[in-house]
């Protein structure tokens, strides 16, 4: 299969699992206390494959600086998105507990949940593409956590979106669109960058990497958190070492 195939492919697999997700959520009522399990550990797995796969390997392939500035306009660039589409309607989208508005309470919620959920997936799904570039095969550890990451988002999510009133319709419309759109994200980020500097490839991968680690302090920690409470910390860390094992495991220590 042609690289940018596989890209493609890779990136709409992990995208998937939030597809997954919903359907779990649509046609059973999960635990609450189970998503934000999943959800606590899934933060613990992508805390871990951004610091060993993402952050570390941009360092190491092109330099400190173009690092830190990537990283640091990364998370500026999704605390701003994610400030605006808040003031919208979307700041519950990974929320299940009816914190989600209806289309009727809060008009263009909707899309504005559908755009938010889009913004958390590109930068996972981005260097997804980017790890073919540099280690010439998608990243184990990183398409782990990403999917693992994508399951509670799509269970969270949707339970929410039920509550709020939104139909079947529309909650498969969004996750198979932006599964979708998570392999196209994947592939931009094999194809634009396939022939880049190594600086530029570290900037673009610190700056998935920094709106990673601000989409999991705005969205997945509080939702997990406001579930389970004590135990969310040590859910994390079981999901950080298993990663780190992973990554591990699959050369990559």
């Amino acid at each position: 299969m042609p690289m940018w195939a596989q890209a493609m492919f890779w990136g709409t697999l992990a995208g998937g699992a939030l597809v997954l997700g919903a359907w779990l959520s649509w046609k059973w009522t999960i635990p609450a206390k189970l998503v934000s399990s999943i959800m606590a550990f899934g933060a613990g797995v992508l805390i871990s494959a951004l610091a060993f796969e993402l952050v570390d390997e941009a360092v190491q392939g092109g330099g400190l600086w173009p690092t830190v500035a990537g990283f640091l306009a990364g998370a500026v660039v999704y605390v701003s998105a994610n400030a605006l589409l808040a003031r919208s309607g979307a700041k519950h989208r990974k929320r299940s507990g009816g914190k989600q508005p209806s289309e009727k309470d809060s008009p263009g919620s909707g899309t504005a949940i559908a755009v938010g959920a889009l913004l958390d997936g590109i930068p996972e799904s981005v260097v997804l593409g980017l790890g073919l570039i540099t280690a010439g095969s998608v990243s184990p550890a990183m398409l782990a956590a990403v999917f693992i990451s994508n399951v509670p988002e799509g269970l969270s999510s949707t339970a929410g979106m039920k509550k709020a009133g939104r139909s079947a319709g529309y909650v498969f419309g969004v996750w198979g669109g932006i599964a979708l759109l998570c392999g196209g994200a994947s592939l931009l980020g094999f194809t634009a960058l396939e022939n880049a500097p190594e600086e530029a490839v570290a900037f673009i991968t610190a700056v998935a990497a920094g709106g990673i680690l601000a989409m999991l302090a705005d969205t997945m920690i509080p939702e997990a958190f406001e579930e389970h409470h004590n135990l969310t910390g040590l859910v994390a860390a079981v999901g950080f070492l298993s990663a780190f094992t992973i990554h591990h495991l699959g050369g990559g220590g």
